[in-house]
Order: C-alpha cells, then sequence, then structure tokens
C-alpha cells in the first residue's frame, strides 16, 4: 500500500509539471498580448496630423515610361507620314475592268487614288498617330511616382511621370480625392480619383507603400466627391 502511495504521489507531481494548473491563464495572457499589438494598429488609430512630409507611395521606373513614349513617338511620325503621303501622293488610276480576272488580287482591283479612298486612308493614319500618342502621354501624365502626405495631413502630393523624363506635381486636399479600390484588393493598378480630373491617377502595385496603414487612413479611403 505505501508503494502504491508513494507512485500515485510521484504521478500527481509529473502530471503538474507536464500540465500546470494555471497553464490555461498563461495560454489566455499570451493570447491577448498577442492579440492586442496585432489589432492596436489599426486605421482609427493612426495619427495623420504628420509633423513633415510623408512618402506614402513609391514606384521608380523612370525608363519603362521613357522607353513607351519614344516608341508613341516614332509612332506618330510614321502614321503622320502614311496620312501625308496618302493625301500629297497617290494619284487617281482608274481600274481597267477588262483586265480583272477571278485570279486578281483584291487589291489591285481598288483605285486607291479616289477620292474616297486616298481621303479615308490619310484621315485614318492621322488620326491614329495622334491617338496614340496623346494615350501615352495622358497614361504617363497619370502615373503616379510618390505620393505624398503633406504635414498636417490634410493635403496629398502628386508626383508624376512626364513624356520628356521631368516631375509633375500636384497638391489637392485630401476630401477632393478618392481610392476606387482597396489597396489589399487591387492586382495590377490601384485607380485613385481626383475632383475635376477626367481621368484616374494609378499606382502600379509593382511599387511600395512606405506607409500601409497611414495610406489606409488618408489616400486610401472612399470618399464622394
Amino acid at each position: 500500500m505505501m508503494l502504491i502511495s508513494f507512485a500515485s504521489s510521484i504521478l500527481r507531481r509529473a502530471v503538474a509539471l507536464r500540465y500546470p494548473l494555471n497553464c490555461k491563464e498563461c495560454v489566455n495572457k499570451v493570447e491577448k498580448v498577442k492579440f492586442s499589438s496585432v489589432t492596436t494598429r489599426t486605421i482609427h488609430d493612426v495619427n495623420t496630423n504628420v509633423i513633415k512630409d510623408v512618402i506614402l507611395f513609391k514606384y521608380e521606373n523612370p525608363k519603362f515610361y521613357r522607353y513607351m513614349n519614344i516608341f508613341a513617338l516614332v509612332q506618330y511620325m510614321f502614321w503622320t507620314y502614311l496620312g501625308i503621303f496618302a493625301f500629297s501622293s497617290l494619284r487617281d488610276a482608274p481600274v481597267d475592268s477588262s483586265m480583272i480576272t477571278e485570279d486578281t488580287p483584291w487589291f489591285r482591283k481598288i483605285n486607291l487614288g479616289e477620292n474616297k479612298y486616298r481621303n479615308t486612308l490619310g484621315i485614318v493614319a492621322i488620326v491614329v498617330g495622334t491617338g496614340s500618342l496623346t494615350m501615352i502621354w495622358m497614361y504617363t501624365l497619370r502615373s503616379v511616382r510618390y505620393l505624398i502626405l503633406n504635414k498636417g495631413g490634410k493635403h496629398i502630393t502628386f508626383v508624376t511621370y512626364t513624356p520628356f523624363g521631368q516631375n509633375r506635381m500636384m497638391t489637392v486636399p485630401l476630401e477632393n480625392m478618392c481610392c476606387k479600390e482597396k489597396r489589399t484588393m487591387a492586382t495590377v493598378q490601384l485607380p485613385i480619383k481626383v475632383k475635376n480630373k477626367t481621368m484616374h491617377y494609378m499606382l502600379d502595385m509593382r511599387g511600395e507603400f512606405k506607409n500601409p496603414i497611414l495610406f489606409d487612413s488618408t489616400a486610401g479611403l472612399f470618399r464622394k466627391l
């Protein structure tokens, strides 16, 4: 009996060491500490009244925009030359119907010098060249290089790329801008609408959000404009 009692006391001590009575309390304390350290930094806890300018977003890729605008200029010159050539060099050469057979290619059946074809070709070429250049330039001017929260936290400065490699800056109040999508949901680009501007400003998601929570608390909010 004494041996059994001694063995049972040893077993109880071993169990107590392996599973202490207050282990549940310890686990709860650790979980509370972890939970509090994660959840205290929300957009409601961030002080947006910054004492100096803070970079919220940064995307450095000047070579891409330089090459894209060079391509746009080359395309513009090509299509403009094609349009001028169509207006000035195409001559009216009526097609001899007696020479047309079933094997004659379709382009030999058309008189490109006829007014309707010459004018259409020239106008289309100039529109394509000018349109492609305009679209690429507008895309460049709306691509954000830096997004800066100004001192005091009431204004945002957009620093965008330009077709000729310089920076373009624009400062707007926070209430005049609206983020169209959540930062965590965007995959390719994050659009931001600015009041009285026709196109959205685009944040490339390959860039770096220097202060994500501060961004979500200021520029990343959805506002009705």
